[in-house]
């Protein structure tokens, strides 16, 4: 049939009228090669772009939600970041007042101190006025017993000058007491 198809068209062409049987033919063949390329490329062709659409729909859904997720995860750390500053402006200022306070403490344990050893030295200096004083009362009684006892030419105890000599001053203590 195909031949005859072959055949008619060219003795068609030959006579110079409309080759019916070879846009017969080229259709055909056109048809059937339509169906081949739809049954063994179209579908696979067809599912591999279907695939692919989906990937990309399936990326572009992940991508906004990283970037959603990248959104919030700033967020966070700003608000992080923000709580760590208020968190350090308040170490700062509680550093700053117990400074402040242990600052104020050491003065005012060092103006105690300083009164402590004041009172201190004063007793120092009026225990040391004591002993001077007990001293020179002594070194007095012994002079004066030396003189005394060079005026009188007469040589007396001791412990009898001595007691003369502080009755003697004890007077005169009385004396400047009144």
């Amino acid at each position: 049939m195909l031949s005859q198809t072959l055949f008619s068209s060219v003795s068609a062409t030959e006579a110079g009228g409309f080759p019916i049987g070879n846009i017969l033919f080229t259709a055909i063949i056109f048809l059937v090669l339509m169906w081949l390329i739809k049954h063994f490329a179209w579908k696979p062709l067809s599912e591999m772009m279907t695939q692919r659409a989906d990937k990309i729909s399936n990326d572009i859904t992940s991508a906004e939600k990283s970037r959603k997720d990248a959104e919030e995860l700033a967020k966070k750390r700003e608000d992080a970041l923000s709580k760590s500053h208020e968190d350090a402006n308040t170490i700062i200022s509680d550093a700053k007042t117990s400074a402040q306070k242990q600052g104020e403490q050491i003065v005012s344990e060092a103006r105690n101190d300083a009164q402590s050893v004041k009172a201190s030295a004063q007793k120092d200096i009026e225990q040391e006025r004591k002993d001077a004083l007990a001293n020179t009362k002594d070194d007095v009684a012994n002079l004066s017993v030396e003189i005394a006892s060079k005026i009188i030419q007469k040589e007396l105890k001791s412990d009898d000058q001595k007691a003369l000599i502080d009755s003697y001053i004890e007077g005169l203590g009385k004396q400047n007491a009144r």
